[in-house]
């Protein structure tokens, strides 16, 4: 197969006009071109009165070897890369049995655990996993009972239970982190599998949204029981069973829940999430090695979608081929503070994402036709442990939980928002009432002034950042926009560190992994994490080594976050 990059083409060309292109870029007859597989199709918006679509292809041709060694050294030509995923293990349970392995255990069920969970069950390892929380429907109905009745369930959430946070999201299915052994396109063809949309293989930003993802995850359990895999809902992982050798050195044994069972074990995924805040204070004071990160704090600003539109696509609004216009937004304080767009929801609502009684959490989250009436992302700022929490691993969290409880108390404590009006915080006085812009956080805003549940640092920087993205989007700091607080839980506050082995650094037979271990940032990153540490489960309990490739991709996900 050759792959043809960079090809581009009208917003509004004809279907036969790609075909056209191929045979002329490759100088090839027609009749040569058997067929062609589009890997990839974005645009290029940022001229909006000529706006591109911008393919990649695939294309079986005939003579293939002598077309490739005519066009060598052309820009944008060259051999189409095997893009499948290769097992690095099969029938694991043949020798799992034999050496008296105990199953692996993933702990949480969220985009991590759950590819490693399927994973590990295609490998034939029969995974255990548990998952504090609920099965993914009746979350949905807990969830829905603190946005509807603001009566919020600790143990079954938006943060908690089957699928993760990830399901209460706009479904982004796209990453920057580096994937030499295409990973991502497992995740993508497995969730093709389970019910998305095909277009995900090739959109260059796709999404599947909230309800999507509901019957997803069901599909996926399903499988994974299928090939022997077990799953324990409402069931929390209290305690971790340690065991020490004749060196000195520690491993695990197993796991003690809530209720008091103990489940022996040899091989643990730490798939627990950025929220599992008691099991890392658990593992913290069993000396398991963790460091402070960064991370950011903010709060969600929303706009009439149609706003948005118009800023980054002119009169080409509304074309069906771009859907709902994104942004991304990235301004340098001049108190030296970054300040960001991020998790931005075309299309989409803000929603109460808490996880502890007393305090207020907000995140985005979009359907597949990102049709309601505003745009929202999260507007956040970089805060590090050096200079904003220092005093350990677990500071993070009790940086995060003050500004949450003073946001609980702004927007009267009863889980309704704070919110102001940009206008009103540019200007530096309070909120009294709300414009043209509609919140759309259940169960409903107080209009406020959110600089009394925000570190200064965040206010000033903020307030120069949201002047600033008007210069580059016009509309954005549009008086009526909403500012609705507070974003905290952008990614963990902490990391895990581990080995190139994928296991932690001072406790053997442990896989922190996924967002909550500092490992990933979204649905994707997080899902291939998921399989990563699922290969060096296998590979360990095989007593094969972790190759090079695999301990590479390891190291660079811990650089990427």
């Amino acid at each position: 197969m050759i792959r043809l990059t960079e090809i581009r083409l009208p917003l509004d060309h004809q279907p036969d006009a790609l075909m056209a292109e191929i045979v002329r870029r490759l100088g090839i007859a027609g009749e040569d071109l058997l067929n062609h597989t589009i890997f990839r199709r974005g645009y290029d918006a940022r001229r909006r009165a000529a706006i591109t679509l911008v393919y990649t292809v695939d294309c079986a041709v005939r003579n293939e070897h002598a077309v490739l060694a005519r066009l060598a050294g052309t820009p944008h030509v060259g051999v189409a890369p095997d893009t499948e995923y290769h097992f690095v293990l099969r029938d694991g349970a043949d020798f799992a049995d034999r050496l008296g392995y105990r199953r692996p255990v993933v702990i949480g069920a969220g985009p991590c655990g759950l590819l490693a969970g399927l994973l590990l069950a295609q490998m034939g390892l029969r995974p255990l996993i548990l998952e504090r929380g609920k099965v993914v429907r009746e979350r949905t109905v807990d969830t829905f009972a603190l946005w509807r009745k603001s009566v919020l369930t600790p143990e079954s959430n938006v943060q908690f239970g089957e699928g993760g946070a990830g399901t209460f999201s706009d479904g982004k299915l796209y990453s920057q982190v580096s994937d030499p052994r295409h990973y991502g396109r497992k995740v993508l063809h497995e969730f093709v599998k389970a019910g998305a949309p095909e277009e995900i293989l090739y959109l260059s930003k796709p999404h599947i949204g909230t309800f999507r993802l509901v019957s997803m995850v069901e599909h996926i359990r399903a499988e994974i029981e299928a090939l022997g895999g077990t799953y324990r809902f409402d069931t929390r992982v209290e305690d971790i069973l340690l065991a020490t050798d004749e060196t000195g050195a520690r491993r695990v044994a197993g796991l003690r829940l809530a209720d008091g069972e103990e489940i022996a074990a040899d091989h643990v995924v730490l798939a627990v999430g950025h929220s599992a805040r008691d099991t890392f204070t658990m593992l913290h004071g069993h000396g398991v090695a963790m460091e402070a990160k960064p991370f950011s704090i903010g709060v969600r600003i929303e706009h009439p979608q149609s706003v948005i539109d118009a800023a980054r696509f002119g009169a080409q609004a509304g074309n069906p081929l771009l859907g709902a216009a994104d942004y991304r937004l990235v301004h340098h304080a001049s108190n030296g503070r970054a300040v960001y767009s991020f998790c931005m929801c075309p299309g989409g609502t803000v929603v109460a994402a808490t996880s502890e009684e007393g305090r207020v959490v907000t995140n985005g989250m979009s359907q597949y036709s990102r049709a309601e009436r505003n745009a929202n992302a999260g507007i956040v700022v970089g805060v590090t442990p050096e200079a904003d929490y220092p005093g350990g691993p677990l500071a993070g969290i009790a940086f995060q939980r003050h500004w949450e409880r003073q946001a609980f108390l702004a927007g009267g404590g009863n889980y309704r928002a704070p919110a102001q009006r940009v206008g009103d915080f540019l200007a530096g006085r309070p909120s009294t009432h709300l414009g043209t812009v509609e919140p759309s956080y259940r169960p409903g805003v107080t209009p406020t002034d959110l600089a009394t549940c925000l570190p200064d640092f965040v206010v000033l920087a903020m307030r120069e950042a949201l002047a600033a993205f008007g210069g580059q989007l016009d509309g954005f700091d549009m008086a009526d926009a909403v500012l609705t607080g507070v974003e905290t839980r952008t990614s963990s506050p902490l990391r895990i560190p581990r080995g190139p082995d994928g296991q932690c650094t001072n406790v053997a037979g442990l896989y922190p992994a996924g967002e909550g271990a500092g490992y990933a940032g979204g649905i994707l990153s997080a899902a291939i994490d998921g399989i990563r540490v699922a290969e060096a489960v296998a590979l360990t309990m095989a007593g094969r080594p972790v190759d090079g490739l695999i301990r590479q991709t390891m190291t660079r996900a811990a650089q990427a976050q």
